[in-house]
């Protein structure tokens, strides 16, 4: 699987070596749109929050709104500001690099909050950019 993450700006990083592995693999299943090994992140009653959108409850709805959403674009990439909190629970400032299927770049910061139960496995998602730039040129 290609690595498209980079954290050459990653200035600050609270998390333990272990869960930062394991987040970059999080992040490089949504580089990839893996969506089978994202899923595997995702526990059953797992919930997403994308800025004030409706809640989206379960894995399963989770994987079928990413599948549309991740349909809407060609490529995108990561790159590492700034990661905080501990390995159950992680806040993190990222840049985000789309490619459309027309070839345009847009280019989002975001916030990604992220929440995990004792085994590692996510409970809860809440992301916050303004994706208006992304949508308005498709």
């Amino acid at each position: 699987m290609e690595t498209k993450i980079r954290s050459d700006k990653l200035r600050i990083n609270q998390l333990s070596e272990k869960a930062f592995q394991w987040y970059l693999g999080y992040l490089n299943t949504i580089d990839n749109r893996d969506i089978n090994s994202y899923g595997k992140y995702l526990s059953d009653d797992c919930t997403m929050q994308i800025n004030n959108n409706p809640l989206i409850n379960g894995k399963d709805q989770i994987i079928n709104h990413l599948i549309s959403l991740w349909a809407s674009y060609k490529e995108d990439a990561h790159d590492l500001l700034n990661i905080y909190g501990t390995d159950s629970s992680i806040s993190s400032e990222i840049v985000n690099h789309f490619t459309l299927h027309d070839g345009k770049e847009i280019t989002i910061n975001a916030v990604a909050c992220t929440d995990r139960n004792e085994e590692g496995i996510l409970t809860s998602v809440r992301l916050y950019a303004d994706f208006s730039p992304l949508f308005s040129k498709m």
